[in-house]
């Protein structure tokens, strides 16, 4: 009899055990479906996202502070591509546009930020050198991929990042025509060259001294301002008295600005002002009013008239009240940046059987890196092997009646 009860009980604890096996079983593929066997391979692993999680796409700018107009504009128009391609079979993205200020500090202090947010894949910038290259270093350890909007120094693409690429054209491409166009357009002779500091407007107005030294004018002056001064009038009367046919200015329109409103009163009301394609833009306009006028610059060219282009335009200026490229013109690249960069999430995601997005982060570096003979508004862009994307060459531009016009 007891033999009996021992048998009965152990028939039952094994049903139990049984059942609860059973059931474990049965629950564990919808409760820890296994990802992708590419998230696995991939040396960054995947980003995951779960059904209604937003898949983010980042963006570095001066969003306040006296350049604030050139992050406004260019995120305005990485707002749009949002708007037109931001769905991935029912997953939305977002453009997630930070105040970097411009700066170094402020680029890594973003670039750590968009890090440590596991739904950041991508950043369309940042748009200013110096805080790109302070980015870079944090991206390539985190797997993130860049495709720069407006990020031109040469050394960008020369310092063998993994991540870094852009669709602006670099200042080796802006500098020398710039130097040509005052020789040989402008039959200037005797150049002075200023810049900000920053490692953007030093490296341009650098290449542009040199060409011109090499074309057999003569640079009389070189000197560097503090970004963020009111008062240049001690550095421009000194360098009016080396006498300038010309005065070459590396940097953007806070410093720019002054620059020109300054000239007629140093001794300097002769010489023609040219910038590059920080200084373009309305805000140049209203800071310099009369005192502008004649001014040259070279910018990224302004887009064909397409339909591409007529159905951005009418977007930006459905959405944001104002023409596009009237503040910078970088507004169709933020567009085309960030459209680029969906379009390679899309070509390397996939949804699992869990019903999650997976975005392996190591396949879109080399998605970015490998982008061939993509159509965007502002043209078809193919990436080299250091991240060059674009092989336009710039536009010059000069005010006229109050208005940029394309130069003779």
């Amino acid at each position: 009899m007891k033999a009996l009860k021992l048998f009965t009980l152990f028939v039952l604890f094994s049903l139990v055990i049984s059942a609860c096996q059973t059931a474990g079983t049965a629950e564990t593929p919808a409760a820890e479906a296994a990802a992708p066997a590419e998230c696995a391979a991939d040396a960054f692993g995947c980003a995951v996202f779960k059904p209604g999680e937003v898949v983010k796409i980042g963006m570095g700018a001066p969003m306040t502070g006296g350049d604030a107009s050139y992050g406004i504009d260019i995120s305005s128009g990485g707002f749009i591509a949002i708007d037109d391609f931001g769905d991935l079979n029912g997953f939305k993205f977002e453009l997630v546009a930070e105040d970097d200020g411009g700066t170094p500090e402020g680029g890594a202090a973003v670039a750590n930020k968009f890090a440590s947010d596991p739904a950041v894949v991508a950043v369309a910038g940042h748009i200013y050198s110096g805080a790109t290259s302070a980015a870079m270093p944090i991206y390539a350890k985190a797997g993130i991929p860049l495709l720069s909007p407006s990020a031109s120094l040469p050394e960008l693409t020369t310092m063998g990042s993994p991540v870094f690429n852009r669709i602006v054209f670099t200042d080796a491409r802006q500098g020398p025509p710039a130097a040509e166009y005052l020789y040989n357009k402008l039959n200037v002779r005797k150049l002075a060259v200023l810049h900000d500091g920053g490692d953007y407007g030093k490296g341009l107005a650098e290449a542009v001294a040199a060409h011109f030294a090499e074309l057999g004018g003569e640079v009389v002056a070189t000197e560097a301002l503090t970004k963020g001064e009111s008062d240049y009038t001690a550095v421009l009367s000194a360098v009016a008295a080396k006498n300038p046919d010309a005065l070459y200015f590396g940097g953007y329109t806070a410093e720019g600005a002054i620059v020109v409103n300054q000239m007629k009163q140093t001794g300097l009301e002769k010489a023609i002002f040219f910038g590059d394609d920080g200084t373009y833009g309305t805000d140049f306009l209203a800071r310099t009013g009369a005192n502008g006028e004649g001014a040259f610059a070279t910018i990224s060219p302004i887009p064909p008239e397409s339909p591409e282009k007529e159905a951005f335009d009418a977007a930006y200026l459905a959405k944001f009240g104002k023409e596009a490229g009237s503040l910078s013109p970088y507004t169709w690249n933020g567009y085309d940046a960030t459209a680029a960069l969906i379009h390679a999430v899309k070509s390397v995601a996939i949804t699992g059987s869990d019903g999650n997005l997976y975005v392996p982060r190591g396949a879109l570096v080399t998605a970015v890196r490998t982008l061939t003979d993509y159509k965007g508004v502002g043209g078809t862009y193919t990436c080299d092997a250091v991240g060059e994307c674009n092989t336009l060459p710039p536009m010059f531009v000069v005010v006229k009646d109050g208005e940029w016009v394309p130069a003779p």
